[in-house]
């Protein structure tokens, strides 16, 4: 065991001094390396912070919450869209059916919204406005940093109050509180009761960011902007703690069809969506970018390893007769191979280090462009863990040339 660890770290030792005696030479073997190491752990930072964008968005959406709606979410054919918009539309009244029938329905709100501007004295920003009941809160999580949320007696008797996003509220309240405040859409005004907190950019569509919204009752909404009943409405189920989503969405389908008069044995003329079709449609994007990513990263690793292994050659052969004579005193075929696979390896991982510098780098600036971009320590190790693979691999072929030379040829070798 002793005789086995002191092979290891001379081995170590003996790479280490020709690495160094050879530092611009190690440094050029490893710019493809560079690149690989790079480009993998760029891709995994910037598609972790695209999941955590896209779960972040997606919570808004509410893992418990099905959606009525006249269109299905995901991407739809040309000819599939022509046939969905001659369904009827959703209207309003169908919420009042749902909460009357669902047993699985905890919550149940219509929703309707524009994009408008809103201003107060002089300052103006373009927001989403949405009309719902106070139930909107509670299906999606509303959460305030100040003020309330407007209440059932609001709703019944249509009053002018919102509640605003968090850049709402900086904009056009730069210096002062915005509640008891009024804002205006177009000339009519609107008293502020509640201030969001700050959510940060969606990835889902959408006219902003949840923190350009302003959100009122469902009646005042109808009352200011109006409702279109031909474009209709989407309605908002919270199914109740224990009822599965799949049971849920089988009960709100048959109220839905006997309310909208759908014939046995006819099509749905309408949709229940969730998140998971967001998900689903999302996945193929995210397959696409790792096929990319992977392909190309793949592609720059062959191109490093083939590189170290040229020069793992070259080395091998400028120190023919040092193997000669090692051999010749006794240095044992596993000693060489094993010094010149360690040289192998640690040029990669030189060269691993560099490109998960050049990787933080390159993440700061995502950061820095307001996306999310984490380096986790798993893609660290992983990266290793890929340098020395890539380092074995390639250099195999010039360590066993070398573990297997002759020492009489090496010797005689100029």
């Amino acid at each position: 065991m002793r005789r086995f660890l002191f092979e290891v770290v001379e081995g170590v030792r003996i790479a280490a001094q020709a690495i160094w005696a050879n530092k611009m030479r190690s440094t050029l073997t490893t710019l493809g390396v560079i690149i690989g190491i790079a480009a993998v752990t760029l891709m995994a930072t910037i598609i972790n912070g695209l999941n955590q964008e896209f779960d972040k968005a997606l919570s808004q959406l509410g893992t418990d919450v099905l959606y009525v709606d006249q269109f299905p979410w995901g991407q739809n054919t040309d000819r599939e869209w022509w046939r969905l918009r001659n369904r009827p539309a959703i209207q309003p009244a169908l919420a009042q059916t749902i909460r009357e029938r669902a047993r699985s329905a905890d919550a149940v709100a219509p929703m309707a919204d524009d994009d408008r501007t809103v201003q107060r004295r002089g300052r103006s920003l373009r927001a989403e406005v949405i009309g719902s009941p106070p139930q909107y809160g509670r299906i999606r999580s509303v959460q305030l940093s100040a003020g309330r949320f407007y209440t059932q007696s609001e709703e019944r008797s249509g009053r002018n109050v919102c509640v605003i996003g968090a850049t709402v509220a900086t904009e056009l309240f730069p210096a002062v509180s915005p509640l008891g405040k009024e804002l205006k859409l177009g000339a009519v005004p609107c008293t502020v009761v509640g201030v969001q907190q700050k959510q940060g950019d969606s990835m889902l569509g959408g006219p902003g960011s949840p923190d350009e919204r302003v959100l009122m009752p469902f009646r005042t909404y109808d009352k200011i902007i109006g409702v279109n009943r031909r474009g209709g409405v989407e309605v908002m189920i919270k199914v109740r703690p224990g009822v599965s989503m799949d049971r849920a969405e089988e009960e709100l389908t048959g109220i839905l069809r006997t309310a909208r008069d759908v014939s046995p044995g006819e099509r749905n003329n309408f949709a229940i969506n969730d998140q998971q079709q967001v998900r689903a449609s999302f996945a193929s994007t995210r397959i696409a970018i790792y096929g990319v990513g992977l392909f190309l990263t793949g592609l720059a690793l062959v191109v490093g390893g083939i590189g170290v292994m040229n020069i793992m050659f070259v080395s091998v052969r400028e120190r023919t007769k040092e193997i000669g004579i090692r051999k010749a005193v006794g240095a044992k075929r596993r000693t060489i191979l094993f010094q010149f696979l360690v040289e192998a390896v640690i040029v990669c991982l030189i060269g691993g280090g560099m490109g998960l510098g050049v990787s933080a780098l390159g993440a700061m600036g995502v950061r820095a462009l307001g996306f999310a971009a984490t380096l986790p320590g798993q893609t660290v190790a992983l990266a290793f863990g890929i340098c020395v693979g890539v380092g074995i691999l390639f250099g195999i072929a010039p360590a066993w040339q070398a573990a297997t030379a002759d020492p009489i040829d090496a010797l005689r070798y100029e």
